[in-house]
């Protein structure tokens, strides 16, 4: 199995433990919401605009909130077998799901947590850490742009892997998995920030992602 279908997996399982109703980091989604989206995202290729684009958007939520009223069970079965056949991500799943299936499933695992909160992310092996470093540099490129700051995504052991945006510096220092988490907008984050505090608040206040 590649990482992606391993994460694919981890998901599932981790979904038919805590049910259809829990929350997730995904603001205003529940687990169905979220389960829905992944469904809908292989699936109905006539959605993707509306995941980018605003004028498309309110197609893609009707498709996905049909989705979300399918039996649970039924549901988790359609992500657990992956893109079907006519699906471009059946081809190119390894590469373009892996950063989502662990986004999402860092959603549900940190859905309960708070900011203030204590939490521990959960221990990733060497080669998915290793796997995640790409999709963290090529997202930050796309959603620090238009930061308060010029951020420079780091890891532990100094290397740096992305700089984006305008302005004073920060450097944001995680775990490639964290750092993707980071990239992608979502909070709590296992990250130690540098700067100033004022663009370090400024820098965490800002919306990223998608």
């Amino acid at each position: 199995m590649t990482l992606a279908q391993d994460e694919r997996a981890a998901l599932v399982t981790t979904l038919r433990s805590v049910g259809p109703d829990a929350p997730t980091m995904c603001e205003g989604w529940t687990t169905r919401d979220l389960t829905a989206h992944l469904v809908v995202r292989e699936r109905r290729l006539d959605t993707g605009p509306g995941i980018m684009i605003k004028r498309f958007a309110g197609h893609t939520e009707r498709v996905r909130a049909d989705a979300a009223a399918e039996n649970w069970d039924d549901l988790l079965g359609k992500l657990a077998d992956g893109p079907p056949v006519y699906s471009p991500f059946k081809l190119v799943d390894r590469w373009a799901n892996l950063a989502e299936m662990f986004v999402h499933h860092e959603d549900v695992l940190r859905g309960g947590a708070r900011k203030d909160a204590a939490w521990t992310p959960r221990p990733l092996s060497a080669d998915l850490e290793k796997a995640l470093i790409g999709p963290a540099s090529s997202m930050a490129r796309m959603t620090l742009k238009g930061s308060p700051a010029r951020i420079t995504l780091r890891t532990p052991d100094g290397r740096d892997l992305v700089t984006a945006g305008d302005g004073d510096q920060v450097v944001v220092t995680g775990a490639p998995g964290e750092l993707v988490l980071f990239a992608f907008g979502r909070s709590p984050v296992d990250v130690v920030y540098e700067g100033s505090d004022a663009l370090i608040a400024s820098v965490k206040d800002a919306k990223r992602g998608f």
